[in-house]
């Protein structure tokens, strides 16, 4: 057992400290500003889809059939200019002191605030009659809700009210926690933000300047690569990871999204080195996926016109927050594939890996989630650790850890070669 071991961990290290600085130049490059937050402003997607094309062919995989790219088209809504909010002399900054709900219209607007807190918003009687009173001087008033402290039942009964409301004229919600954006895919609200209670000014006027524009059938792309098999092989090993994030709030203000998921990415071309070094008795296939972060919208796309039909795939494991991992990971459909998850947990136990391999059940969270709904056996796989920044300005480069990156790759060599 112990020459076992060694012999494990001499021929795998050497492969993934290797990889190390791959994986921290692919992340750094792909969380660069000329990428834009890898969203829909400045076409981001696409060229971060260009530069994974060309990581693909250094390595040495081969698109499936003619091209690397499955294109696909989706509505989406962007921010890609003006993106103001001041308060008398105070100029907030976007993703630092306020957000956009990402189904918000744009506009340019001077208005006077009237604050309501969590028992008045549930008032409906008052709040009726403050919305009549409102009305009559349309455009020049916002509405600023304050449920600081609120319970997690009365916060369920007051968001509702809240998004009707955004429907008919401008709102604020005052907040006291990290913000956490995402995509819109139309634009349902006038303009709908949130704002940090610590930089708010209780009456004072706000001036909005919101630049939205919704692109229609907006072109994104897949990046698919494959690499065959030692010998001839019917089956084939899926690794998927996103791509994409969540782009820009404004001209001034992207998000960079490392952890989530240039850390994946990255990963993925790790994968597609080794298995080209170490070319594996089944054919496997890379999937670089877009539109994720707007609702799992590429691997949908891909499962409903897969390139390889989906009864050849013999396991799927999509990569997503590959960034730190000191806490372990968590295997989401671990439940449904029980026996994949113990192979896993074999493996880790065997050679010492990981602090934990966490279960979990299926969820919606990521694209396995089209794959696992056609029958495709999948895990989602994402490492717990130290990080905690998610869908804000905060998850860069520089707060990646890497801590576990070996141990992971490690891994998920082992688990394709017991498959």
């Amino acid at each position: 057992m112990r020459s076992l071991l060694l012999l494990f961990c001499i021929g795998l290290s050497t492969v993934a400290n290797s990889q190390i600085e791959e994986i921290r130049r692919i992340t750094k490059q792909l969380c660069s500003p000329e990428f834009h937050g890898r969203g829909y402003v400045n076409k981001g997607d696409s060229i971060a889809a260009r530069y994974i094309v060309e990581e693909f062919k250094k390595v040495g995989a081969e698109p499936f059939e003619d091209s690397f790219l499955q294109l696909f088209e989706l509505t989406v809504n962007t921010f890609p200019g003006e993106m103001t909010l001041n308060q008398g002399e105070k100029q907030f900054k976007p993703g630092l002191h306020f957000s956009i709900n990402p189904s918000s219209k744009g506009g340019k607007y001077s208005l006077h605030p009237t604050e309501v807190n969590a028992e008045q918003i549930l008032d409906l009687d008052y709040m009726r009659g403050l919305l009549s009173q409102i009305g009559r001087v349309p455009n020049s008033q916002v509405m600023v809700f304050n449920y600081i402290g609120a319970s997690k039942d009365t916060v369920k009964q007051i968001r509702p009210i809240i998004r009707e409301i955004a429907t008919i004229m401008p709102v604020v919600e005052l907040v006291d926690k990290k913000f956490t954006w995402s995509v819109g895919r139309e634009q349902s609200f006038f303009p709908y933000f949130q704002i940090q209670d610590s930089v708010y000014q209780e009456g004072v006027q706000l001036e909005m300047n919101v630049d939205a524009k919704v692109i229609e059938n907006y072109q994104s792309q897949n990046i698919i690569a494959y690499l065959p098999s030692k010998k001839m092989c019917a089956k084939t090993i899926m690794f998927t990871a996103h791509y994409d994030h969540l782009g820009r709030m404004g001209a001034d203000t992207y998000f960079p999204g490392a952890n989530d998921n240039a850390s994946g990415t990255a990963m993925l071309l790790t994968m597609a080195k080794h298995f080209k070094d170490h070319l594996s008795r089944y054919n496997i296939l890379f999937v670089a996926f877009a539109g994720e972060e707007a609702g799992l919208v590429g691997s949908k796309f891909y499962t409903e016109h897969p390139v390889l039909k989906l009864k050849k795939v013999k396991f799927l494991v999509n990569l997503d927050i590959m960034g730190s991992g000191e806490h372990g990971i968590t295997t989401v459909n671990g439940t449904l594939f029980k026996k994949e998850f113990e192979l896993l947990q074999e493996i880790n136990k065997e050679f010492d890996l990981l602090a934990k391999v966490k279960i979990r059940g299926p969820a919606a969270n990521s694209d396995h989630y089209w794959f696992t709904e056609k029958g495709v056996p999948a895990f989602f796989i994402y490492t717990m650790g130290l990080n905690q920044h998610y869908h804000d300005i905060f998850d860069t480069y520089e707060e990646l850890s890497f801590s576990e990156y070996d141990d992971i790759t490690k891994l998920l060599i082992e688990f394709v070669k017991r498959l």
